[in-house]
């Protein structure tokens, strides 16, 4: 499978140059990390479904792959070489601006990649494999994992026909995370301890990826 990706400085994402994100592994481990994607072409009118994108190769050179159910509307306009843009969304949230110790404006952080590639259809071979990579993924650390071989062979033969699989080669690649770049260490702190104390599990996310990001 041929595998070409291109980082274009002329881009269309939304992107201050100081929330940019260029590096390749950067980019890599985001996916790898937040594979529950937004797939999104266009049909008669834009058409957008939320499903899950594995990746393979390198940074540098790398693939996407998934599949799509044959009753989705997308299906019927799925073919070799038709563009797409997968997108895919880490921890984001509103910063109010009552944490900050002098009057500023509220703002809401987050990070984001949008890939966009030309779609090749997955042989039925290749889809089968492709399922026992996504089931292995996130099959591997449950207490006691049913991996897609261990299914009823009646089962899969059954379900396979309503499934179509897809390479996603990526011609154009775009990464921001807007994450209090700028900011002093007091109003960072503040931020933080203020999204920690929430108790949810993607502030609590989004506080560590703001750390991280102004270490």
């Amino acid at each position: 499978m041929e595998m070409s990706v291109s980082f274009r400085e002329n881009v269309s994402m939304y992107q201050p140059k100081k929330y940019r994100k260029k590096d390749p592994l950067y980019i890599f481990n985001f996916i790898k990390a937040h594979p529950f994607a937004t797939f999104v072409l266009k049909g008669e009118r834009l058409l957008a479904t939320h499903i899950p994108v594995l990746i393979t190769g390198t940074p540098d050179d790398f693939v996407l792959y998934a599949h799509i159910a044959n009753h989705n509307e997308q299906f019927s306009f799925l073919k070799d070489g038709l563009e797409a843009l997968l997108i895919f969304q880490g921890a984001h949230g509103y910063v109010s601006s009552s944490w900050y110790k002098e009057k500023d404006i509220s703002t809401w952080d987050y990070s984001a990649v949008h890939v966009n590639v030309k779609l090749k259809i997955q042989t039925a071979g290749e889809l089968e494999s492709s399922l026992d990579d996504l089931v292995a993924k996130f099959e591997k650390n449950q207490e006691k994992p049913l991996f897609f071989q261990d299914y009823p062979r009646d089962i899969v033969e059954e379900h396979l026909p309503l499934i179509t699989g897809f390479w996603c080669n990526p011609f154009k690649v775009e990464a921001v995370a807007k994450l209090h770049q700028g900011y002093d260490k007091e109003d960072i702190g503040s931020v933080t301890r203020h999204l920690e104390k929430m108790d949810d599990p993607l502030a609590t996310q989004l506080s560590k990826n703001i750390k991280e990001e102004n270490n």
